[in-house]
């Protein structure tokens, strides 16, 4: 997830329902005896948007092999709440899961600053699953000493998902091969936006919110944030100065719904028909279905995305040094991300392997949900392409940063060069 976000992922890796009540209180592992006394053993998992285990019948398989462990999950919609709240419970050290979730964005915090806080995983073996990873998974979860802070879960290699019914109704095409060298670059994606709302239907805009384009544009650079040595270099980034202006485009022509991902109107729009594309990385796909419901199906496509590569979210699970039940949390992380069950969740949710072998088993993957669309395909050409990311400790937090500031211009009126102002103080009081 991955979905995102936010975000799996989140994504941000993003998707359900938040908890209700008060964040603190989402897992109390680290607090309370998960073990009977015949052996039984209550692992806790949390974390944040949708990771699909629960949804692809994981867990219940996970439980039948192995009869002494019940798995209980927690998960947060926004990755951003579910990071602070972390941060909360490693500074206090109780109230923490078993296995917690971090996203591909905060990995880099994770390996580099709190290799302390959670369990070095080749300890327990992990290192002979090194293989089963790309290389870029594997690497950024790794400290200089070796350590293994987390195993890689899903990738978000992107692609546009489309409503094949409104652009229909606005007189464009809806093959997703002819859209894809429509729209091969980001200026031809904002053309035919601009085509579509000279006779979008009532109340549809081209795409959600410029933050979809922000973000999918600065992820198709190496350096974003931070440059091989890690050096800020976002201020003078070309990946942050085109995913910037295209996304301030897009706002000048009117191209947007001007919703704010990952709340109930956002949510609701998916179902109404408020926006006809959406730069959607495969975690997305699960997300889409969830929103739309039944009466989606077949409304759907997916086609290549401009520039082809990519990618959004993702995630790892590790264990916290807090964890109560170290071992069977190994266990379960190990399965949970081993190629088989990787290739389960693409096929019935849509989240892309980090498997390398997973990724050879869904090649010839289609989603009926989504017209047919050879998803597997689409996403495993993505993920070919898309580049080997640096990341920094304070990926998410810059991410985020320039996310809210464009949703400032679009929504508020606020002038570009304020909001990024307003970006770069927020940046300061980020990293500190």
């Amino acid at each position: 997830m991955s979905i995102a976000k936010t975000t799996r992922r989140t994504l941000i890796r993003l998707g359900t329902v938040a908890v209700a009540g008060s964040l603190l209180v989402a897992c109390g592992s680290g607090s309370t005896d998960s073990q009977g006394a015949n052996g039984e053993v209550t692992l806790t998992v949390d974390l944040f948007g949708t990771f699909g285990y629960k949804e692809a019948g994981l867990y219940k398989e996970y439980e039948k092999l192995h009869p002494n462990i019940t798995i209980k999950q927690t998960d947060t919609q926004e990755e951003g709440s579910y990071w602070n709240a972390l941060q909360t419970r490693l500074a206090g050290g109780g109230g923490l899961a078993d296995v917690q979730a971090v996203e591909v964005g905060r990995i880099a915090s994770v390996a580099q600053q709190q290799s302390d806080k959670f369990e070095d995983l080749s300890q327990y073996g992990a290192a002979k699953l090194k293989g089963n990873f790309t290389d870029a998974k594997w690497g950024a979860a790794t400290t200089r000493s070796g350590q293994v802070m987390g195993l890689g879960t899903d990738t978000g290699p992107g692609a546009i998902c489309y409503r094949t019914d409104l652009l229909k109704k606005a007189g464009l095409p809806t093959d997703r091969v002819e859209l894809a060298e429509k729209w091969s670059t980001w200026d031809g994606y904002l053309d035919l936006g601009e085509q579509y709302m000279r006779n979008a239907p009532a109340k549809s805009a081209w795409i959600d919110s410029v933050r979809s384009i922000y973000t999918n544009v600065a992820g198709q650079y190496e350096e974003r944030y931070y440059d091989a040595s890690g050096e800020l270099i976002y201020d003078s980034s070309p990946a942050v100065k085109e995913a910037w202006d295209l996304s301030l485009a897009a706002e000048k022509a009117g191209l947007s719904a001007e919703l704010a991902q990952w709340t109930a109107p956002w949510n609701q729009a998916f179902a109404q028909g408020s926006f006809a594309t959406l730069p959607c990385p495969a975690w997305m796909l699960g997300y889409i279905k969830g929103q739309a419901g039944d009466a989606g199906k077949g409304k759907w496509d997916v086609a290549e995305m401009p520039g082809r590569a990519g990618n959004w979210g993702g995630a790892y699970l590790s264990i916290p040094k807090a964890a109560q039940h170290k071992k069977e949390a190994y266990e379960l992380i190990e399965w949970l991300t081993a190629p088989e069950q990787q290739a389960k969740l693409f096929n019935k949710i849509g989240n892309f392997p980090s498997s390398v072998p997973a990724i050879a088993a869904v090649a010839d993957t289609k989603d009926p949900y989504f017209s047919n669309a050879p998803i597997g395909k689409i996403f495993g050409d993505a993920a070919k392409e898309a580049p080997v990311q640096v990341l920094g400790v304070h990926d998410m937090d810059i991410q985020e940063q320039f996310a809210a500031a464009l949703f400032e211009v679009e929504k508020k009126g606020t002038s570009p060069d304020t909001a990024w102002e307003h970006a770069e103080k927020g940046i300061d009081n980020a990293i500190g």
